[in-house]
């Protein structure tokens, strides 16, 4: 057949390199030269396709509704991210202009900000003048922000909108954004939004920006990991034999290559962009919530990227912000620093940054907010996770003392750390060995040994418990060993084994019961935490497990441990409360009494052997506990109960006789007999009925002797007396079987049966039953609730059984009389009770805030629903009411500043706060509320004449805190004694004016005038109109008058200011002298003693910002992905357009809005 003709190898090289170069001229022809940002904003545009259904960029709606713009897509979130990413591409394609026009109006509309760009502006106007556009239609008083709306609809509009940019980005990075035109206009928009006034604008933009880099970041990893295969891929192909070398699949690598090192000299230019046009300025935002996202997505991208953001000069700005005096801004560095110490790989590149920044995150330890303080904790952990030596014994110990912190949070992070700087095995041959074994030489003996010393160094034996939970989450398997606890405590210790002091035996017999309460009570001790919460299924199988698991161990080992201690009294009551936590089903389903005869045994040994209190009231309440009716143990527990009572009583009795036939002649052996007898008696009958036993007839003999001769040593009249007590409340429980709190509870439902509610429903026949409580009945309900709901807490335990009373039993009396004050709200709600009555509830809203503010707010609400007016009346009711307490309590001189005023403003402050915010539905009630309220203040005359103000005028003062929407006002000095009306009068004329909260951070009304609201008008009309006060003592000061409102302060843009360069010096100045961060850029080392930067509530002028730019990027690191392994020197890159000096020599007024 037919071959085509050889041709020589060199013209084939010849052909090919001809071919590759005419290829190139004509990609250099056609492709267009890259835009300034400056130039971006002046694109022509043409009309879009109607498969958006916009014109002249105006949002159009089809026949069905359907959203038609990026951000009513977005919002909606109905549509995959990525659906929605390639429907506006496939836009882009066929009209870019528009769909940049879409895309921009979707940032613009992201802000609150109900302006649009139109056509026309985005072909003929800059971008500064599109910006100030937008700011001019933007609504500061609407307060609609979406990125931070509440409600359903706006839940997920947040991520939605991180997502979209996310998309955009992961969907263009292999063609749109080279394409010169689609980035520039973005970063240019979002550059010159984040420099804006509004805030809004700022934060959409400040966000927007912050995720695009993030997405251009994980882009340059991209192409990185595809030049480092592209390389390795030409290397392996260059390195084979000539023979064996295909020189075509040489020359595609090298033009991928080429395209690759393009592509990723692109992202780094537009990465410069972003971090030095906003980044830099915003990371120190006046706004708290754009510096956090700044701090945040700078951690996304060096734990991303570590490459090329993981170094100092980007580790700076984070370790600046840990300044930072918002908990907000602390917590994202933390949180993006624990992000990189997670990998122990990245330590190397952490070694100086923990140097420099060290101490500072140590002391964060002890930030005020508690959740800053947590995370520094568990960086720290992490720290010393990965390097032990990082960090020293003082740091340590700082970090130590937390687990006893009251915050669990703070504890429990604490206790982690303890945990693996004292507990981690880092052995692993030596865990092996020691794994085999069990008991006092299991793993976990020196462990807790370790333990031990570490409670008895703390100091803090009191707050055993406190440590243990801060060790239960990380150390549980350790604290749960009771069987190596019990042998370190009965086994005698091997040859070469140092035994355990006294002193640290009691100490892990105190650790050893709070373990054991932990892990049956399965919450955390008295103190920490608000209550005990629910239980999951799998905590409350963990936690059934863990008590049948100790109630098996110490069945058998509790006797034993008190057979070894009885004689040490500390030690045998704090085993003693071990029972309590046991499952005492499993003497009897397990065969164990004889166990139990055992334990029985040890407890009588322990009360015939000790005197103590202590020990006696825990053996006390051992019997208790044993003789629960509800196991069926409790027979034979009762039998060895009452057993010991008898064998004590007439050992007591035989005493008593001996003592008073002895009478002054009786010796110490006879007063020792009584005296130890009737402790332990004493002690039993605090929580055991012993009135069959008689034991207030002797009692009584030893008072008697004692008053009738005073010979009676004062020890047995103590004892004496205690157990008379006694007995007579257990007399008196027998022969009082109710309370008045369930006849209170009884007498409120009889009330609630037979009200009026009786006829409702066409019952009309019952209204003969109908009951309603005349006012003798209903002020002695009321007198009821003041005398046993409202009362202190110091009076409550006075009247409780008992000189001390446990937490459980509180929590009860509390939810008792919770039920009394719910009782009687019931009647006040359902109209059986004039609602008046409630103001004496009312009044103590404050006070008893804790324990029953939820009632009497919803209280409140209900009376408010029932008649706003008449609620009005009973809340100025019960402020006058709280008035002449302090006026009886301090005289007519009131001390204004005093802290009983103040209570009195605070309370009328949160009354105003239930009125809501629709003035027009409250403005009966609200000037119904001051009308009483000026009715009171100048109800009485002075008696010194009527030129003296009235007493009660000090009132007034009360009434101002009932404007809610009130600011405080400069007022000139006078006579104090005129302050009240001075200072109310201003309140109402200044108050009038709402006071919204702008979007904008400029005041837009700045010139405004003060106007009077409705409500306020009503009741100047009251105060000052009424023409009966002419000349009164209202007239004795004329030229009294209201100041005028101050002027609010101006705000300044960050886009427009005047005379900007003498305040930026001014703000440069001042930032040297703190050690700023110009400091650290002409120092050019992170390591030196610079000081962090104080974040003042301001921003940088935008002209300041550009004029100083230029010394400021000089230091400043222009972002430089690292060359690939095999990589040769690239050619010169192409110049920055984004770069300061650029900005500045640019005469097309680019600059100047940008940043």
């Amino acid at each position: 057949g037919w071959r085509p003709p050889e041709i020589p190898s060199s013209l084939a090289w010849f052909l090919i390199f001809v071919c590759i170069y005419m290829c190139e001229c004509v990609n250099s022809a056609t492709k267009k030269p890259r835009k300034s940002p400056a130039d971006k904003g002046r694109s022509e545009s043409g009309a879009r396709g109607a498969s958006r259904g916009r014109a002249n960029g105006h949002p159009q709606q089809n026949g069905e509704g359907d959203p038609v713009t990026l951000f009513e897509v977005v919002k909606l979130g109905k549509s995959a991210m990525q659906s929605v990413v390639d429907d506006w591409i496939e836009s882009y394609k066929q009209d870019r202009d528009i769909a940049l026009l879409d895309l921009i109006n979707f940032f613009i509309q992201c802000s609150g900000c109900r302006g649009t760009v139109r056509i026309e502006m985005f072909r003929n106007m800059q971008n500064a003048e599109i910006i100030r556009k937008m700011t001019e239609e933007f609504d500061e008083d609407s307060g609609d922000y979406p990125l931070t709306m509440p409600g359903p609809q706006w839940k997920k509009f947040r991520s939605n909108f991180c997502e979209f940019i996310g998309v955009l980005i992961r969907q263009c990075q292999y063609s749109i954004i080279y394409d010169e035109y689609m980035m520039d206009t973005v970063i240019s928009l979002l550059t010159g939004l984040s420099d804006s006034q509004v805030r809004a604008f700022r934060h959409t933009s400040t966000l927007a920006a912050m995720k695009l880099m993030t997405a251009l970041v994980n882009v340059a990893l991209n192409l990185s990991i595809h030049q480092d295969n592209t390389q390795r891929q030409y290397e392996a192909e260059r390195n084979k034999m000539i023979g064996k070398r295909a020189n075509e699949r040489l020359e595609l690598l090298l033009q991928k290559r080429k395209e690759l090192q393009e592509n990723q000299d692109e992202i780094e230019n537009m990465m410069n962009s972003i971090f030095k046009g906003i980044f830099v300025h915003r990371y120190r935002d006046a706004i708290a919530e754009i510096r956090a996202v700044c701090i945040e997505e700078i951690g996304v991208w060096m734990k991303m990227y570590s490459d090329a953001f993981l170094n100092d000069s980007y580790l700076k700005y984070v370790g600046w912000t840990l300044h930072d005096r918002q908990g907000e801004v602390r917590l994202k560095c933390l949180k993006a620093l624990q992000s990189l110490y997670t990998n122990r790989e990245l330590f190397p590149k952490l070694e100086l940054f923990t140097n420099r920044f060290k101490d500072r995150i140590v002391s964060m330890t002890l930030d005020k907010e508690y959740d800053v303080a947590v995370e520094a904790i568990r960086l720290v952990t992490l720290i010393l996770h990965g390097s032990e030596e990082a960090l020293s014994n003082e740091d340590c110990e700082n970090v130590y003392h937390l687990v006893y912190s009251a915050h669990r949070p703070v504890a429990v992070a604490a206790g982690e750390f303890l945990h693996k700087k004292l507990f981690s095995r880092h052995d692993p041959q030596a865990e092996e060995a020691l794994a085999k074994r069990r008991g006092r030489n299991s793993p976990n003996g020196n462990l807790i040994r370790m333990l031990v010393l570490f409670f008895l160094e703390s100091e803090l034996h009191e707050h055993a418990a406190y440590l243990v939970d801060s060790l239960w989450e990380s150390s549980q398997e350790l604290l749960k060993d009771w069987e190596c606890m019990t042998e370190l405590l009965l086994e005698e210790p091997v040859q070469g084994e140092e035994a355990m002091s006294d002193r640290q035996e009691s100490a892990l017999i105190e650790l050893m019961v709070c373990t054991i309460r932990q892990a049956a009570e399965a919450h955390p001790p008295v103190g920490r935490g608000t209550g005990k919460r629910v239980l999951t299924a799998k905590e409350r199988k963990t936690q059934i497990d863990d008590r049948n698991k100790l109630t098996e161990h110490f069945i058998i080992a509790l006797p034993m441990l008190l057979s070894k201690y009885s004689a040490d009294a500390e030690k045998v009551a704090n085993l003693l409360q071990i029972p309590q936590y046991f499952d005492l089903e499993i003497y009897s389903t397990g065969r164990m009494e004889k166990h139990l005869d055992a334990l029985l045994k040890q407890i009588k040994f322990v009360v015939e052997k000790h005197v103590e209190s202590d020990v006696l009231e825990a053996c006390s309440k051992t019997y208790s506990i044993l003789c629960s009716e509800e196991y069926t143990i409790q027979n034979r527990v009762d039998i060895a109960h009452s057993q010991l009572i008898d064998e004590f009583v007439d050992r007591f009795n035989h005493s008593v006789e001996d003592l008073l036939q002895e009478g002054e002649e009786a010796d110490d052996d006879d007063i020792y007999n009584v005296l130890s007898t009737l402790k332990r008696l004493t002690s039993f009958h605090n929580a055991h009925d012993l009135t069959k036993w008689d034991l207030f007839s002797n009692c009584y003999r030893l008072l008697r002797t004692g008053i009738e001769h005073g010979a009676m040593p004062e020890q047995i009249v103590v004892q004496a007396l205690q157990c008379s007590h006694y007995s007579i409340l257990w007399q008196l429980v027998k022969i009082t079987e109710g309370s008045p709190s369930k006849a209170f509870m009884l007498l409120c439902d009889l009330l609630m049966i037979f009200s009026h509610q009786l006829m409702t429903g066409g019952r009309e026949g019952l209204q003969p039953l109908v009951f309603n409580p005349d006012s003798g009945l209903q002020s002695e309900l009321l007198s009821f609730v003041m005398d046993h709901v409202f009362i202190d807490q110091d009076d409550e335990n006075q009247s409780m059984e008992g000189d001390e009373e446990d937490e459980a039993n509180k929590i009860e009396a509390l939810h008792k009389r919770r039920n009394l004050l719910a009782a009687f709200s019931k009647l006040i709600i359902y109209d059986i009770v004039d609602m008046h009555a409630a103001a004496d509830i009312f009044k103590h809203y404050m006070k008893y805030y804790n324990d029953y503010g939820d009632i009497i707010k919803e209280t409140l609400s209900k009376t408010r629903q029932i008649d706003k007016i008449q609620c009005a009346k009973t809340l100025i009711l019960s402020l006058q009411q709280l008035f002449n307490e302090l006026v009886q309590e301090q005289g007519p001189n009131l001390d204004r500043t005093s802290a009983h005023v103040s209570g009195i403003k605070e309370l009328a402050r949160r009354f105003a706060l239930t009125f809501g915010l629709d003035q027009i539905k409250t403005r009966e009630a609200v000037a119904t509320l001051h009308k009483d309220g000026i009715e009171f203040a100048f109800k009485y005359q002075n008696q010194k004449g009527q030129d003296y103000p009235p007493p009660n005028l000090a009132f007034l003062e009360v009434l101002i805190m009932l404007r809610k929407f009130l600011t405080e006002q400069m007022m000139e000095r006078r006579e104090d004694v005129w302050l009240p009306l001075i200072s109310y009068r201003n309140s109402l004329v200044t108050g009038g004016e709402d006071d919204r909260m702008s979007v904008n951070s400029g005041s837009s009304s700045r010139n405004t005038v003060p106007h009077v609201s409705r409500n306020v008008s009503v009741i100047l009309n009251v105060l000052f109109l009424d023409e009966s006060l002419e000349g009164s003592w209202l007239n004795r000061n004329e030229n009294i008058h209201t100041p005028g409102t101050l002027q609010p302060p101006q705000l300044t843009s960050t886009v427009l200011r005047e005379n900007t360069r003498q305040m930026g010096e001014q703000i440069q100045e001042h930032e040297s002298e703190q050690g700023s961060e110009q400091d650290f850029l002409h120092k050019r080392g992170l390591m030196e003693d610079d000081a962090e930067p104080i974040f003042e509530d301001v921003m940088m002028s935008s002209r300041g910002q550009l004029e100083d730019m230029n010394e400021e990027f000089e230091d400043t690191m222009v972002i430089d992905l690292p060359p690939s392994r095999n990589r040769r020197e690239r050619a010169e890159l192409r110049p920055d357009f984004f770069d300061s000096a650029a900005i500045i020599e640019d005469d097309s007024g680019f600059g100047m809005p940008m940043f």
